[in-house]
């Protein structure tokens, strides 16, 4: 029987990074997996999803070639190219997680595992297995580590069926450009999906039952983005919820119960239901162990403890954010602690979050709503993109750069951003508030110009009256 310092079950964001990093350490590491190397992000998720942002953003670009001067005629989308192009980054990167793991001399277990007891893991045989993975069999580790990751949820009468109803699965992997699109769920995945098909041609109806799309966001910035969503032809129902849908051959009637009970039907070709994720919980033996789970997660402390000795978990089956970033980091934490280092737990209001559609959101800590509601008194800076050379000379001109401030003490609590490349940007606010930085220190950092990110360091200004382009 083999043993390990750590068990690994599953080889996601959250599972390739913490065996690696157990690796540097050098404790001995498994990690076992049932059907995707690096796990749902680089295969259907986070990486694959770009590359078909990417084409829609190029389509989108050369559709609008003539506001900068270049004469680019009839453009054609090729679905099943893009599709093609999408597929082959999700193999490279799925490879890449292999070829990191198998050089860090992790051992790779392909099957299902099961845990038997602390300390013992059973991993059933499944067909598919890479070349030169281990067989299954029973394992012992010392710490066994859960990163199972999460699925789609199902909600009664929108069940998926992979012809008519679609989950981010089917809908990385189009036969054709469906002409009319109801997508269910204003989140990051549903919203993304909405943005990618509307750039290429679909008619797309966003149906979201909160009062603003992206409710995570802050207001101001989601409603921002709702205006463009709209200029780019995107119909979008706040309040509002699926009551039933009814399948023909080769289209879906549904009926959307709206804020004031009225009720609409939308005949679609195609339905993605983007209503969140579940983590990937049942048959690991966590229930026999008394392993606590509440709301389909699994529960632990900063640093992937559960409140069972030896098992922990990281990334999307233990909680919200369910983000790959976050699932890395969660890794890296859990394995130093078992190793004795002593990191700090995690800090989720650190945590950014970012949204790839177009125009692109990122956020990192407090909205200005939870701000108030946790009591603050706020000093709140705004900055438009019009305000900016760079973005006027991208053609990017419609954005804005949000940052709120602890008005007594000067520390940053939150950043929001919508526009061009903010994604890109996010990380400079997520490093001030990593240093706990007040906006004295951002006030006096040198930002380059002519940038887009000129515009953080505005919005900073701003917040204190001293803004210098608006």
């Amino acid at each position: 029987m083999s043993q390990y310092d750590i068990l690994i079950i599953g080889s996601g964001p959250g599972g390739y990074v913490a065996a690696i990093r157990a690796a540097q350490l050098g404790l001995k590491v498994g990690v076992v997996e049932r059907a995707h190397v690096g796990g749902i992000c680089p295969n259907w998720g986070c990486i694959p999803a770009k590359a078909l942002l990417r084409s829609a953003e190029i389509f989108h670009y050369i559709e609008h070639a003539a506001d900068y001067g270049i004469k680019a005629e009839k453009p054609g989308v090729d679905i099943p190219a893009i599709v093609k192009r999408s597929r082959g980054i999700a193999q490279q990167m799925s490879q890449g997680v292999g070829f990191l793991l198998k050089k860090n001399k992790v051992d790779l277990i392909w099957g299902e595992a099961t845990i038997a007891a602390p300390g013992k893991v059973k991993v059933k045989a499944i067909d598919g297995a890479p070349k030169g993975w281990l067989p299954a069999g029973d394992f012992e580790a010392k710490h066994i580590i859960v990163a199972t990751g999460a699925r789609p949820r199902v909600l009664p009468g929108l069940e998926p069926d992979k012809k008519l109803v679609w989950t981010y699965f089917e809908s990385m992997v189009p036969e054709a450009l469906p002409k009319r699109l109801l997508v269910v769920g204003s989140g990051a995945i549903g919203i993304e999906f909405a943005s990618f098909y509307r750039a290429l041609g679909s008619e797309v109806t966003v149906v979201e039952v909160m009062s603003q799309v992206m409710p995570v966001e802050d207001h101001e910035i989601a409603d921002l983005a709702k205006k463009r969503f709209e200029k780019a032809g995107m119909k979008i129902l706040l309040e509002a919820k699926v009551a039933s849908l009814k399948k023909g051959a080769n289209e879906v009637t549904a009926t959307v119960e709206l804020k004031d009970g009225s009720k609409q039907e939308i005949v679609a070709d195609r339905v993605i239901s983007a209503v969140g994720v579940v983590g990937n919980v049942e048959n690991l033996g966590l229930e026999g162990l008394g392993v606590k789970i509440e709301r389909g997660t699994i529960v632990t402390d900063g640093l992937g403890r559960t409140n069972v000795p030896g098992i922990y978990a990281i990334g999307d089956v233990a909680g919200p954010p369910m983000l790959a970033h976050k699932a890395e980091h969660e890794g890296t934490l859990c394995v130093e602690a078992i190793a004795g280092l002593h990191p700090h737990p995690m800090d989720k209001l650190q945590i950014p979050g970012c949204t790839y559609c177009h125009p692109q959101v990122a956020s990192v800590g407090l909205t200005e709503k939870k701000a108030k509601e946790a009591g603050y008194e706020l000093k709140i800076g705004r900055f438009p993109f019009i305000g900016n050379g760079k973005a006027v000379a991208l053609g990017e001109p419609e954005g804005l750069v949000k940052t709120i401030f602890d008005a007594k003490t000067g520390r940053l609590l939150g950043a929001h951003l919508v526009g061009a490349e903010v994604t890109e940007m996010i990380q400079g606010f997520v490093v001030a508030m990593q240093l706990e930085t007040t906006e004295e220190e951002l006030m006096h950092t040198v930002f380059p110009h002519p940038t887009v990110s000129e515009t953080m360091h505005e919005s900073v200004l701003a917040a204190y009256g001293r803004a210098i382009h608006i």
